[in-house]
C-alpha cells in the first residue's frame, strides 16, 4: 500500500501543484476545496486526484472527508485568502477578522478534525507567507495572520511527535491569489518584483510545491519553516 495525502485547499495554485507532485510520487491524493466548479475541472484535468467538496473552517465537513479518506500519511493545509491587506490606519478590522477565520481558524479546525487519522509516522505541512517576517508597508494585517500560522509549527512539532510538523513560506508566486488585480497591474507588479528579487524571477506554484513536498515527505525535517520566497525577505519589496 502506498502513502495517502490530503491537501486541504488543493484545488488551485500551490495546493494543486503540491497534489500533483505527491501523486507523481505514487501517493493516493485527496484534494479538498469549496468551489464545485474547480473540483469538476480537476476531475477532468487530473482524474487520479480524488476531490472532496468541503470548507476547511467547518469541522463537520472536514471530519466527513477524513472519515471517507481513512488513514492519512501526509496532511497539507494550503488555505489562503487575499483579504487583510492595507495600511493599518485604514484597515477594516472586520475584514481582517474574516481573513483570520478563513486561514488561521481554518488551519486549526482542519488540524483538529484530521489528527485522529494521521499516521504516527506522518506529517503536517502548513502554508504561510513571507509577510510573516518581511517589512512591507501595508501588510501588518496579513503579517499577523501568517505569523500566527507559523507560530503553530514548533510547539506542535514537539506536542505531536513523532508526527512531523512544518510550514513553507512562499513570497511572490504567480497564482490565482493575484486574480483580484487587473491583468496589466499584475504584470507590472510581477515585473517590478522580478527586478527586486535576488533570483530575478517570480515563482511558479510548482516551485513552492517542490518545497512543500520536501517538508511533507522527508522523515528528518520537523519544526521548520522553509522559506521558498526567492529571497524576498532579503530585499525591499515595497
Amino acid at each position: 500500500m502506498g502513502n495517502t495525502a490530503l491537501v486541504v485547499g488543493g484545488t488551485s495554485g500551490i495546493g494543486l501543484a503540491t497534489a500533483r507532485r505527491l501523486r507523481g510520487r505514487g501517493a493516493s491524493v485527496h484534494v479538498v476545496g469549496r468551489d464545485k466548479a474547480k473540483l469538476d475541472d480537476i476531475a477532468v484535468s487530473d482524474p487520479e486526484l480524488v476531490g472532496h467538496r468541503a470548507d476547511g473552517g467547518n469541522r463537520e465537513e472536514i471530519a466527513a472527508v477524513v472519515e471517507a479518506v481513512g488513514a492519512i500519511d501526509w496532511l497539507v493545509i494550503a488555505l489562503s485568502g487575499a483579504e487583510g491587506v492595507g495600511p493599518l490606519a485604514d484597515l477594516d478590522l472586520a475584514t481582517l477578522r474574516r481573513a483570520f477565520d478563513a486561514k488561521l481558524w481554518g488551519h486549526l479546525t482542519t488540524l483538529q478534525a484530521t489528527l485522529p487519522n494521521l499516521a504516527p509516522s506522518g506529517s503536517i505541512t502548513l502554508l504561510s507567507a513571507i509577510t510573516a517576517r518581511a517589512s512591507m508597508p501595508g501588510t501588518a494585517g496579513i503579517a499577523a495572520l501568517n505569523g500566527a500560522v507559523e507560530a503553530l509549527v514548533k510547539p506542535l512539532a514537539v506536542e505531536l511527535g513523532p508526527i512531523r510538523v512544518n510550514a513553507v513560506s512562499p513570497g511572490v508566486v504567480d497564482t490565482p491569489w493575484w486574480s483580484g488585480l487587473p491583468e496589466n497591474a499584475r504584470a507590472a507588479y510581477f515585473a517590478q518584483a522580478a527586478q527586486a528579487l535576488p533570483v530575478g524571477r517570480v515563482a511558479a506554484a510548482d516551485d513552492v510545491a517542490e518545497a512543500v513536498v520536501l517538508a511533507a515527505t522527508n522523515p528528518n525535517i520537523t519544526g521548520t519553516v522553509i522559506e521558498a520566497d526567492g529571497g524576498a525577505r532579503l530585499v525591499s519589496m515595497s
